[in-house]
């Protein structure tokens, strides 16, 4: 809540009210220091109002959809779905985001945090100007956590009607019959999942030769594998030609991996080409700041994600890789820059064991390193895989899937990768695996409850010790 007076000297300001300026700001407040966050829109960001929050509750409606379905195709359960009541689905989805920022605010405001409704341009290394309100000048440091917005495409504008971005699709008017997706990374496959299980016709188009590219390969395979086998159209290694917005929908010429051009033709194109930091406005040469090619702003110091002048830090999606532009990994970032701040000497994000989930149907969660970029970075590797249908649980789901495992030979373990269904609550273990350096003995020696999913995360581990139940190395 902000306060009558206004605010002209803090201990930290913090500009973007995001998932990583929201976890600085109630972070230094709670180690005793007054905190001025400054947003321009709604605290939560991109992840609770157009993102991560709402798109999951809408994924959740879609598997309940989907699970109508498999009742009744699978388990004699005689359920037919009659609609889709979409003002009401919309409503349930609205009210989880307010309650959630809600949540935010009521925290904040128990905290002490001082919010300020505007935007902040740098004045200096130590000061800002905030619209509407006035200059305000931080002791200990600014904290830059301004996120970031759809790419587009040239020619290509979003109306948020026939052509949406990630952040106006969820809102667009009632349910399209046939949607194209253009990029097949975690937002597009999720966005392409949601409408397939709604009943629209869709087709994926990714530039790269697979979908998920930044994942393990089988990873790919097996979320592809699922995907066409719900009846989306999948095409790799795929191109963007040109795209038309007609009355009724828009009309697109994509160019195939033989190099034909295909017409693909569709009621509404869903552009998820990645996301840009935003920096517009922010005053960055006034504060001795600059971005790299591609907008970032790149860290002097990454153990304390400090820039090259003294007390501004960053956190979130202004932050270049090895930084993942991911909600939860931008809590831990603004973890260690709030506790840098206050003095303390907190441990460095360990990047390496962030989990990356896809929400999709089929899921997918990883965490550490792929085969191929264990390979790629020297290691001698050994390589665990078992399928899902192979434990109890996974032939209950009927979804196939599989647990992959990357370890050094007897060695750490690298990486765990994840499909099937509800992985993205079976990741954790594999997070605490990775980030603790275990090795296959290590896991193998503990005992995961029967019939679960999780079985397969055991016996992947129990096979790579040399202790296999069901499978031999």
């Amino acid at each position: 809540m902000t306060q009558t007076a206004k605010v002209t000297e803090t201990d930290v300001l913090v500009i973007g009210g995001g998932t990583g300026g929201y976890s600085t700001a109630l972070r230094a407040a709670a180690l005793g220091l007054r905190v001025v966050l400054v947003e321009r829109d709604k605290v939560g960001g991109t992840c609770l109002h157009r993102g991560c929050v709402p798109s999951k509750a809408m994924l959740h409606a879609a598997e309940l959809v989907d699970g109508i379905a498999e009742a009744r195709e699978r388990w004699g359960v005689k359920a037919t779905l009659e609609s889709v009541d979409w003002p009401a689905l919309v409503a349930t989805r609205d009210d989880i985001v307010d309650r959630n920022h809600r949540g935010v605010t009521g925290h904040l405001a128990h905290a002490g945090v001082e919010v300020v409704r505007g935007s902040a341009e740098l004045t200096s290394p130590r000061g800002a100007r905030i619209a509407g309100y006035g200059e305000v000048t931080a002791r200990r440091g600014i904290v830059l956590a301004t996120g970031s917005r759809p790419r587009t495409l040239p020619g290509l504008v979003a109306d948020g009607r026939r052509v949406v971005t990630s952040d106006d699709a969820l809102f667009a008017a009632g349910l399209p019959e046939s949607v194209l997706v253009l990029g097949g990374g975690a937002i597009g496959v999720e966005y392409a999942s949601l409408h397939r299980s709604m009943g629209a016709r869709v087709t994926l188009v990714e530039a790269a030769d697979r979908l998920v590219p930044l994942e393990d390969a089988d990873v790919s395979r097996h979320l592809t594998r699922g995907l066409k086998k719900r009846g989306i159209d999948v095409r790799t290694g795929a191109r963007l030609l040109e795209a038309a917005v007609l009355d009724d929908g828009v009309r697109a010429a994509v160019r195939t991996p033989r190099g034909e051009t295909r017409t693909v033709r569709a009621q509404r194109l869903l552009v998820a080409v990645g996301r840009v930091p935003v920096t517009d406005g922010l005053g960055l040469a006034a504060a001795g700041l600059g971005t790299d090619e591609r907008g970032h702003v790149v860290p002097a110091d990454w153990d304390r994600l400090e820039t090259s002048v003294p007390g501004i830090h960053v956190v979130g999606d202004l932050l270049p890789p090895p930084s993942l532009g991911l909600a939860h990994a931008s809590f831990a970032e603004g973890l260690l820059v709030a506790e840098t701040l206050a003095g303390l000497r907190p441990a460095p994000v360990d990047y390496a064991a962030v989990p990356r989930v896809t929400y999709s149907a089929p899921q997918t969660a990883s965490v550490g390193l792929s085969e191929a970029g264990a390979r790629d970075a020297g290691h001698d590797v050994v390589v665990g895989t078992m399928p899902l249908t192979a434990v109890a649980k996974g032939m209950v789901h009927g979804q196939g899937g599989m647990v992959k495992v990357v370890a050094e030979r007897n060695g750490r373990v690298l990486g765990v990768h994840l499909v099937g269904p509800h992985v993205s609550e079976m990741i954790a273990e594999s997070q605490l695996i990775v980030g603790w350096d275990a090795e296959p003995s290590d896991v193998a020696r503990h005992v995961h409850p029967h019939p679960t999913l999780s079985e397969a995360v055991g016996e992947a581990f129990l096979t790579l010790a040399g202790r296999g139940l069901h499978q031999r190395a």
